[in-house]
């Protein structure tokens, strides 16, 4: 048993209001949008004090497991688990999963529950809130976090405060939902109003215990899966069928709207939940005209504009109000009014099946990442980049030859029976079905461009024989 708190990061979102540059198989949390750090690993670093916080537990799904995994390494964080979504059930059930797994170790643990995409500028103030909440939550409340509103925002729930605890919580009198305009500036003008954060304090039983009164079908589903859990390489895998069986519903609707001892501490802490690109740029840095120029831009006369090119370059001239965001595959241009609107563009593309929605034209797997440079008519051109000490799946393709040429590094080519090393400048030819595999045994990245043929080019056409990090797919 420990007094350290529970970290839990839930990092499950797709973050569709920030594309194109945020895509769901590489979301908003993983991306560096305010620092040279992503949002997941200033989550971290916000509880990363080891005689403070434990190690943290992360709730992730299945496309998103190896960048998380890369991320926290890269930040030099061990986790306790990260436990993996089988399919996505909202916040109740994922704080569940989290609640179960880490009172089986610490029967008296105490989480702290964040989402993965939020920034928080004044950690400081954060913590100081946090000190406030644990001794309410080790006495039982379940503890929430209020931002202090300083305009009439209308795209945030908000929370009520009562009377004041001893400890400096505050009771909840109730939730609000999204209010209108009329009402948020009523909010702001009253007083003892908060934003609703989605940060969350309490102790592991205690919102086990409130599951099973006010959602037992989340608590009887959840404590199914974890029961049947099993580890695999760096990732906890609950039971997939357990947990398909449990319902969906949120942590304010399934348990905090309806428990009786439910406490919040107001806090001002440069808090922003990063969900559209107007956002960022009340985030970001501004000129004396009130624009906000990330990457290769250059701007002529405009005023109160976000343009960032994480792609071509971004010239613009007597623009106002504008958010225009360039990458590799896609160009969004948008009022800044329009902001939230961005999720009916990725709603279009999914529904024309186009891969802009899902994903860049660079891929990332855990050996590394292939980008696609060009292709056409029963061809596709690829660069390849594989990290030292990782390799490829032993595979093979039915519909497709592939031609590796390294540019940089040295290649172990694995071919039917043989096995050779390739260098820089040399080539190999990798017909349809052989048997293969490509490794990097190298001190530094290796990096090929990869040309194939055939009459079906899609990655679906990988059959797997072995595979170093028990991919199924």
């Amino acid at each position: 048993m420990t007094s350290l708190i529970y970290p839990v990061i839930l990092s499950g979102g797709a973050g569709t209001r920030l594309w194109p540059l945020s895509r769901a198989l590489f979301p908003k949390q993983l991306l560096p949008l305010t620092s040279s750090q992503s949002l997941l690993q200033e989550t971290l670093a916000r509880v990363s004090n080891p005689t403070q916080f434990a190690s943290p537990l992360i709730v992730c799904n299945e496309d998103h497991r190896f960048l998380i995994a890369e991320q926290m390494r890269a930040s030099k964080i061990e986790a306790e688990a990260i436990l993996l979504e089988p399919a996505a059930r909202n916040t109740a059930p994922a704080v569940a999963l989290a609640a179960l797994t880490l009172q089986a170790k610490d029967p008296e643990a105490v989480i702290l529950v964040m989402p993965s995409d939020h920034v928080i500028e004044d950690v400081a103030a954060f913590h100081r809130a946090l000190d406030i909440a644990v001794q309410a939550a080790r006495q039982g409340s379940l503890v929430t976090f209020g931002i202090e509103p300083d305009t009439p925002e209308t795209g945030y729930g908000y929370i009520k405060q009562g009377g004041k605890s001893e400890h400096g919580s505050y009771e909840v009198e109730k939730f609000i939902e999204k209010p209108n305009l009329d009402t948020a500036k009523a909010f702001l003008a009253e007083g003892g109003y908060l934003w609703n954060g989605g940060i969350f304090l309490f102790s592991a039983k205690g919102y086990l215990k409130a599951l099973d009164q006010h959602a037992p079908e989340i608590r009887t589903a959840c404590e199914k899966s974890v029961a049947e859990a099993q580890t695999d390489l760096d990732f906890l895998r609950v039971d997939a069928e357990a947990f398909k069986a449990c319902p969906s519903d949120s942590i304010d609707y399934a348990v905090m709207e309806k428990a009786n001892d439910v406490q919040v501490v107001p806090v001002t802490m440069g808090w922003n939940d990063v969900g559209s690109w107007s956002a960022l740029w009340s985030l970001g840095e501004q000129d004396q005209n009130g624009n906000c120029y990330q990457g290769d831009v250059i701007g002529i006369d405009n005023r109160n504009c976000y343009l960032r090119a994480d792609g071509p370059m971004v010239a613009a001239i007597g623009l106002e109000d504008v958010i225009v965001v360039s990458t590799s595959d896609a160009v969004l241009v948008a009022p800044k009014e329009r902001a939230q609107d961005v999720k009916k563009i990725v709603e279009a593309l999914k529904k024309s099946d186009r891969s802009e929605a899902e994903r860049h034209p660079r891929v990332y797997r855990p050996w590394g990442f292939y980008q696609t440079v060009d292709e056409g008519h029963r061809f596709k051109v690829k660069r390849l980049m594989v990290k030292p000490g990782e390799q490829l799946s032993l595979q093979m393709h039915h519909h497709r030859a592939e031609h590796w040429v390294v540019v940089m590094g040295t290649a172990e080519v694995t071919l039917d029976k043989e096995c050779r090393l390739v260098r820089e400048n040399e080539s190999v030819y990798i017909p349809i079905g052989s048997t293969h595999r490509l490794a990097n045994p190298g001190k530094i990245d290796l990096h090929l461009i990869e040309v194939q043929s055939g009459q079906y080019l899609e990655e679906d056409d990988i059959v797997r024989f072995q595979d170093s990090y028990n991919r199924i797919r």
